[in-house]
Protein backbone atom coordinates (compact mmCIF):
# COMPACT_ATOMS: atom_id res chain seq x y z
CA UNK A 1 0.00 0.00 0.00
CA UNK A 2 1.42 3.34 -1.02
CA UNK A 3 0.63 6.49 0.94
CA UNK A 4 -0.01 9.80 -0.72
CA UNK A 5 -0.10 13.34 0.62
CA UNK A 6 -3.82 13.33 1.42
CA UNK A 7 -3.42 10.16 3.53
CA UNK A 8 -0.78 11.80 5.68
CA UNK A 9 -2.81 15.01 5.92
CA UNK A 10 -5.87 13.08 7.08
CA UNK A 11 -3.80 11.58 9.92
CA UNK A 12 -2.99 15.12 11.18
CA UNK A 13 0.56 14.00 11.93
CA UNK A 14 2.16 17.41 11.60
CA UNK A 15 -0.59 19.32 13.44
CA UNK A 16 1.26 19.52 16.77
CA UNK A 17 4.73 18.43 15.67
CA UNK A 18 6.52 21.62 16.76
CA UNK A 19 5.20 21.57 20.32
CA UNK A 20 5.78 17.82 20.69
CA UNK A 21 9.35 18.26 19.41
CA UNK A 22 9.99 21.14 21.82
CA UNK A 23 8.61 19.07 24.71
CA UNK A 24 10.80 16.07 23.79
CA UNK A 25 13.92 18.22 23.47
CA UNK A 26 13.39 20.11 26.72
CA UNK A 27 12.69 16.97 28.77
CA UNK A 28 15.58 14.95 27.33
CA UNK A 29 18.28 17.64 27.16
CA UNK A 30 18.47 17.50 23.36
CA UNK A 31 18.38 20.27 20.83
CA UNK A 32 16.03 20.25 17.83
CA UNK A 33 18.65 19.17 15.32
CA UNK A 34 19.87 16.30 17.54
CA UNK A 35 16.33 14.94 17.88
CA UNK A 36 15.61 15.19 14.17
CA UNK A 37 18.94 13.57 13.37
CA UNK A 38 18.08 10.69 15.74
CA UNK A 39 14.77 10.24 13.90
CA UNK A 40 16.66 10.17 10.59
CA UNK A 41 19.19 7.63 11.89
CA UNK A 42 16.43 5.49 13.39
CA UNK A 43 14.89 5.23 9.91
CA UNK A 44 18.24 3.97 8.56
CA UNK A 45 18.47 1.44 11.44
CA UNK A 46 22.18 0.47 11.25
CA UNK A 47 24.61 3.19 10.18
CA UNK A 48 28.24 4.23 10.03
CA UNK A 49 29.90 7.52 10.85
CA UNK A 50 29.72 8.30 7.13
CA UNK A 51 25.90 7.94 7.25
CA UNK A 52 25.86 10.18 10.32
CA UNK A 53 27.86 12.85 8.48
CA UNK A 54 25.51 12.65 5.50
CA UNK A 55 22.58 13.15 7.88
CA UNK A 56 24.16 16.22 9.48
CA UNK A 57 24.40 18.19 6.22
CA UNK A 58 20.91 19.59 6.76
CA UNK A 59 21.71 20.94 10.24
CA UNK A 60 23.94 23.63 11.66
CA UNK A 61 27.54 22.63 12.20
CA UNK A 62 28.20 21.13 15.62
CA UNK A 63 31.49 19.26 15.90
CA UNK A 64 30.58 17.96 19.37
CA UNK A 65 27.25 16.40 18.29
CA UNK A 66 28.61 12.88 17.67
CA UNK A 67 30.43 12.66 21.02
CA UNK A 68 27.47 14.15 22.89
CA UNK A 69 25.02 11.61 21.40
CA UNK A 70 27.41 8.73 22.16
CA UNK A 71 28.17 9.88 25.73
CA UNK A 72 24.50 10.44 26.56
CA UNK A 73 23.61 6.96 25.25
CA UNK A 74 21.46 8.11 22.33
CA UNK A 75 23.68 6.17 19.90
CA UNK A 76 25.35 2.83 20.69
CA UNK A 77 27.82 0.59 18.90
CA UNK A 78 26.06 -2.33 17.23
CA UNK A 79 29.20 -3.98 15.85
CA UNK A 80 32.80 -3.09 16.70
CA UNK A 81 35.47 -3.03 14.05
CA UNK A 82 38.26 -5.60 14.27
CA UNK A 83 40.72 -4.00 11.82
CA UNK A 84 40.80 -7.04 9.53
CA UNK A 85 37.36 -7.99 8.21
CA UNK A 86 35.26 -5.17 9.71
CA UNK A 87 37.06 -1.95 8.94
CA UNK A 88 34.62 0.37 10.74
CA UNK A 89 32.10 0.34 13.58
CA UNK A 90 28.40 0.05 12.88
CA UNK A 91 26.06 2.03 15.12
CA UNK A 92 22.37 2.17 15.90
CA UNK A 93 20.02 4.42 17.84
CA UNK A 94 19.92 3.16 21.44
CA UNK A 95 16.90 1.69 23.19
CA UNK A 96 16.48 5.01 25.00
CA UNK A 97 16.40 6.85 21.67
CA UNK A 98 14.00 4.38 20.08
CA UNK A 99 11.65 4.69 23.08
CA UNK A 100 11.63 8.49 22.79
CA UNK A 101 10.97 8.38 19.03
CA UNK A 102 8.18 5.83 19.48
CA UNK A 103 6.62 7.98 22.17
CA UNK A 104 6.72 11.02 19.89
CA UNK A 105 4.93 9.01 17.18
CA UNK A 106 2.29 7.80 19.66
CA UNK A 107 1.66 11.36 20.86
CA UNK A 108 1.41 12.61 17.27
CA UNK A 109 -1.14 9.87 16.50
CA UNK A 110 -3.17 10.65 19.64
CA UNK A 111 -2.52 7.26 21.24
CA UNK A 112 -0.76 8.86 24.21
CA UNK A 113 -0.87 12.24 25.96
CA UNK A 114 2.08 14.38 26.97
CA UNK A 115 2.82 13.91 30.67
CA UNK A 116 1.83 16.98 32.68
CA UNK A 117 3.22 15.70 35.97
CA UNK A 118 6.17 16.96 37.96
CA UNK A 119 8.71 15.11 35.75
CA UNK A 120 7.85 17.39 32.82
CA UNK A 121 10.41 20.23 32.82
CA UNK A 122 8.04 22.58 30.96
CA UNK A 123 5.40 22.37 33.70
CA UNK A 124 7.76 24.07 36.16
CA UNK A 125 6.92 27.32 34.32
CA UNK A 126 10.26 28.94 35.00
CA UNK A 127 10.00 31.26 31.99
CA UNK A 128 7.34 32.85 29.83
CA UNK A 129 8.13 30.39 27.03
CA UNK A 130 7.54 27.47 29.42
CA UNK A 131 4.17 28.94 30.41
CA UNK A 132 3.12 29.26 26.77
CA UNK A 133 4.34 25.74 25.97
CA UNK A 134 2.48 24.38 29.01
CA UNK A 135 -0.74 25.93 27.73
CA UNK A 136 -0.08 24.42 24.29
CA UNK A 137 0.52 20.99 25.86
CA UNK A 138 -2.81 21.19 27.71
CA UNK A 139 -4.47 22.05 24.38
CA UNK A 140 -2.78 19.11 22.64
CA UNK A 141 -3.92 16.71 25.35
CA UNK A 142 -7.50 18.00 24.98
CA UNK A 143 -7.42 17.68 21.19
CA UNK A 144 -8.68 14.18 20.47
CA UNK A 145 -8.67 14.66 16.67
CA UNK A 146 -4.90 14.61 16.35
Amino acid sequence: MKLNASDIKSLNLMKHYRIIRKWACKNNDLNDSDLELLIYLDCIDLFTIKDFKIGTYAYSWDNRRWNRLIQNDWIVVWRNRNRTTQKYNIYKVSFKGKQLISRIYRIMLGQEDINIGSRNKLITRSSYTDKVMTKAIYNINKDKTR
